[in-house]
């Protein structure tokens, strides 16, 4: 505030706008937006303004949606279609939400008739308690850290749950997840895989711009029926005992660091063969972790295709993650990028789309602008992980 006083009272003073904004190291148009402000509200134009939008993406007035219920309720048997063109007509001020919109409202508040049971209806993830080998197992990169050869080094690391059985710790120059891709995948083929898998809600294991936060490695692992169990965000203790093993692996393994990927990598080698079958552990009353695990007994064969047999169609994801419907395109995710969807209509005008027993949202062939439903994928509260 300060600052933008003694920058207006430059200008006052009479100075060019050029060298004042060359002094305070801002451009001319942020210089002629401030004057703006000053001319139109005076002293009270200069204080800060909230960065909040005007309008919150995919949010809808909780007024709006209460109109949309009422209106329901007075008319039962109308669809989505007719209750937004009631909503038009009654009230012509407001803006109307899409078809899509008004059927997802619908839906939440429990007003949509089921014309057929869906079979395997999504309930969503829960964290497991992980009590026998393969039921859990935890990923995540230990904090990157600088190899002598000045590259910075991320370990990526899986472990089981139960048997505290270090999987994997591959030494990988990014986080990028197509080298996430074959250190899973090499594990897979070497130790079966789990029930589920849980991490937290970094990058590559979500994408949180993505819908439901999903990203192409947890996707994989859905097509893999692999259930994804997300931590909360901010508490790395709800994966207690991955992160005390990465102390270990800290003090032991990277301290200090060697002096390439490849030196390096011989250390987290000889690391795992330690952990596994040389240190006791209080937890596992002083037994080693390869005392207690054994691999998976489901074996890893690549992905199978999926069959939609209750949609109307199945179609299959563009590149730019986009679903073709009538000669219409409906933005989905760049996440599912080459995976089949299936479709079918559930109403007038109204079709949900559905990722093999997960249902991601509706979307009207007037708008073709998917609305998603709750997110089966959300961290859930999980107490504090024994170490």
């Amino acid at each position: 505030m300060d600052e933008r006083l003694k920058f207006i009272a430059r200008l006052l003073d009479g100075d060019s706008m050029s060298t004042v904004c060359r002094d305070f190291n801002i451009s001319r148009k942020t210089g002629y937006k401030l004057l703006k402000r000053y001319r139109d509200s005076g002293l009270h134009g200069l204080t800060d303004r909230s960065r909040r939008p005007y309008r919150q993406a995919n949010q809808l007035p909780f007024q709006v949606e209460t109109l949309i219920v009422r209106l329901k309720r007075e008319r039962p048997n109308w669809g989505a279609p007719k209750i937004r063109e009631r909503l038009r007509r009654l009230y012509p001020d407001i803006h109307c939400p899409a078809i899509s919109t008004v059927h997802a409202v619908l839906d939440r508040h429990g007003l949509v008739k089921r014309r057929k049971r869906r079979r395997n209806k999504a309930t969503g993830t829960t964290l497991s308690s992980g009590l026998q080998p393969n039921d859990l197992w935890c990923a995540d990169y230990k904090g990157e850290f600088m190899l002598a050869d000045r590259r910075y080094c991320y370990p990526l690391t899986i472990s089981d749950h139960a048997s505290r059985y270090l999987i994997a710790c591959e030494a990988l120059h990014t986080t990028k997840e197509a080298y996430a891709f074959s250190v899973f995948e090499r594990a897979f083929k070497d130790f079966g895989m789990p029930a589920a898998i849980r991490t937290d809600n970094g990058v590559p294991f979500a994408s949180p711009n993505a819908l439901f936060n999903l990203s192409k490695l947890s996707v994989w692992w859905l097509r893999l029926g692999i259930e994804i169990e997300r931590i909360k965000p901010g508490h790395p203790q709800q994966n207690g005992r991955h992160e005390r093993m990465h102390l270990t692996l800290k003090q032991e393994a990277t301290k200090p660091a060697a002096a390439n990927f490849l030196e390096q990598q011989g250390k987290f080698d000889d690391f795992i063969e330690t952990f596994n079958a040389e240190r006791p552990h209080q937890a596992l009353d002083m037994a080693v972790p390869a005392e207690r695990y054994a691999p998976s007994s489901r074996p890893y064969t690549g992905l199978e295709d999926i069959d939609y047999p209750f949609h109307d169609k199945a179609v299959t994801v563009t590149a730019c993650g986009r679903i073709c419907f009538n000669r219409q395109k409906i933005n989905l995710s760049q996440v599912f990028d080459g995976q089949t969807v299936g479709i079918k209509q559930t109403d007038d005008h109204i079709w949900l789309v559905s990722f093999m027993d997960y249902d991601l949202g509706y979307f009207d062939d007037e708008t073709c602008r998917l609305e998603p439903l709750q997110n089966p994928f959300g961290p859930k509260v999980l107490p504090m992980s024994p170490v």
